[in-house]
């Protein structure tokens, strides 16, 4: 893989798992913490869905789902619809098309390579960074949660932004987006066989941004 997280290149933390088990409040964290950059994959995956939803493509085939992603405006990345359950299931759903993958894994590779603003890392959290778009990564963290704890959080999360929550419907919208990320034949989710595994059920952010945040002072004091 193209350098990303090499000895000589930037400094690569790949964080991994599945739907609201705590990445991106992680990987945010720990950006801010070792001064690297970061990018949220699957906001890539969601512009492309809130892009064919506002085309009125809203069960897009794969044809048109590639040419979404090979014309993606990355504008779209600050929409706060992004944040929307429609966009997000309509993302699990093209993040399944083999064509749409190959249109923006060169993007999040190169952002590995060479982290924007001249930074000396990177942490990128999506469902396949360490398997596939990062390999090489120093660091590789797989986060995962009960599904129970996944639903609350994301109840949670929609109650607190006064907008509709049934927690039923949202366990079964996150059993659902886990069977397709695990089956899809390209990329499926899964742990890089050399991840760390970090189970957020019962812990708060601040105890996994200090297992966290520990793993990788260990692995750059191992590259000085």
């Amino acid at each position: 893989m193209s350098g990303a997280g090499s000895e000589h290149g930037a400094f690569v933390v790949a964080i991994d798992g599945p739907a609201a088990a705590g990445k991106g409040t992680l990987a945010r964290r720990l950006a801010d913490e070792f001064g690297f950059a970061y990018l949220d994959t699957g906001s890539l995956y969601r512009a492309v869905a809130l892009a064919l939803i506002r085309a009125g493509l809203p069960a897009p085939d794969e044809a048109e789902a590639e040419a979404a992603a090979r014309a993606l405006d990355f504008a779209l990345l600050a929409s706060p619809d992004l944040r929307r359950e429609e966009t997000g299931n309509l993302a699990s759903v093209v993040a399944a098309m083999p064509a749409v993958r190959a249109a923006l894994v060169d993007a999040q590779r190169q952002f590995g390579a060479r982290p924007p603003g001249g930074k000396p890392g990177a942490v990128i959290d999506g469902r396949d960074i360490g398997t596939v778009i990062c390999p090489d990564a120093p660091v590789k963290l797989f986060l995962t949660a009960s599904t129970e704890a996944r639903a609350l959080r994301r109840f949670r999360e929609l109650t607190a932004k006064d907008q509709p929550a049934d927690m039923a419907r949202i366990r079964a919208e996150i059993e659902a987006r886990d069977a397709r990320d695990a089956g899809r034949a390209t990329a499926p989710l899964k742990a890089a066989d050399d991840a760390h595994l970090l189970d957020t059920s019962d812990l708060a952010i601040e105890e996994v941004f200090a297992k966290a945040k520990a793993i990788i002072e260990r692995a750059r004091q191992s590259r000085t």
